[in-house]
């Protein structure tokens, strides 16, 4: 296969791509290298996959020092024209689209990067899709589209219309939109509602990563709903285990479709769930890493933010019975992975 990976600096993009290549898949990474959070991060991701120019990745496409199938371009996916000319020239067979303004909260306060980054940018996406067709498209979707529903364990088949956040709201505009264009132009179309990833490598504005900076620094964390949260964790390994699967599923159309069931369609477009199965409350969740650290957590208790849940919980039977995926990484291992990562990552580039 030769596959597309947006966002592949990111924290899932990264593992996808190096899962890929140790497969011995044709890859071709693309992302814009934003500052949302610290780039040293995102190169540092990318010198893992043998990507790590001189020149800071100005000069087209690089190639990958570890893995001679890996390829990595400078992109943003606001450059419409741009995007359909790679299409064009390299003729993708699947197209894994992770490129996105991520976090609930920082769409309180930008809400303008959501819009250009996961509303444009996916147009851009689709229409290079449909100019250039590709055997799969698989996207990322979020378990934020649930909102303030309060039936769990969450279900592809519930509803998704009662958003508590524009991040939210802009991940099930995508899902609707890709629906649109496997009705209207036969793209067959994969979302997968991803619920709170952690592990190595992982988003410094997540929860693990902030409570691991600051327990260690011996500053207090903030923990909001006074503690009173609960959260799907899910390790990296089996979020890229279930997407590996995935991507060599082409959905078909559901002749059975009821008419009204989300998640299925007669159009050959998916809506999964991608999650652990097995939500964790966050008050545990601190008194593993503390474990792990062997430091006790100072602890600030705050009232919900805006925007937030109180807690999540996928269900992941359609999943299971399509893909055979079943998440096998407890929360204490997971953090210890994590907590071994992140000491070794600092202490190198202290």
């Amino acid at each position: 296969m030769k596959v597309l990976i947006t966002g592949a600096a990111g924290f899932i993009g990264y593992h996808l791509a190096k899962r890929l290549a140790k497969q011995g898949e044709t890859v071709f990474g693309v992302d814009n290298i934003n500052d949302y959070y610290d780039t040293a991060l995102k190169y540092g991701r990318l010198a893992e996959l043998g990507l790590s120019p001189k020149e800071g990745f100005t000069d087209g496409t690089v190639g990958s020092v570890i893995y001679p199938q890996v390829s990595f371009r400078k992109m943003d996916l606001a450059d419409g024209a741009a995007l359909k000319a790679l299409f064009a020239a390299e003729r993708f067979d699947i197209v894994v689209n992770l490129a996105a303004q991520a976090g609930v909260r920082y769409s309180l306060v930008n809400p303008d990067a959501y819009i250009a980054g996961n509303i444009q940018g996916f147009l851009n996406i689709l229409e290079a899709a449909r100019a250039y067709p590709v055997r799969h498209l698989v996207y990322a979707s979020s378990s934020s589209v649930y909102g303030i529903n309060t039936i769990q364990p969450f279900s592809e088949a519930g509803p998704a219309d009662h958003p508590a956040s524009l991040y939210g709201v802009t991940k099930r505009a995508n899902e609707l939109m890709a629906h649109s264009y496997s009705h209207l132009f036969n793209i067959p179309a994969t979302g997968l509602r991803f619920f709170t990833v952690y592990g190595p490598w992982g988003r410094p504005d997540m929860a693990l990563f902030l409570f691991t900076k600051a327990i260690l620094a011996h500053k207090p964390i903030d923990v909001f709903n006074h503690g009173e949260m609960e959260r799907d964790f899910t390790y990296i390994d089996d979020i890229i285990e279930g997407m590996d699967r995935v991507i060599r599923i082409v959905p078909v159309g559901k002749g059975e479709w009821d008419g009204v069931q989300c998640g299925i369609s007669p159009a050959p477009a998916r809506i999964y769930n991608i999650g652990n199965g097995s939500p964790c409350r966050l008050s545990d969740f601190i008194q593993a890493l503390e474990a792990e650290l062997g430091v006790k957590a100072q602890v600030n208790m705050l009232p919900m933010q805006p925007g937030d849940v109180a807690a999540t919980w996928a269900d992941c039977t359609a999943l299971e019975t399509d893909t055979g995926y079943r998440p096998n990484t407890d929360i204490r291992t997971g953090i210890k992975r994590f907590a071994a990562w992140y000491r070794e990552f600092y202490r190198n580039v202290s």
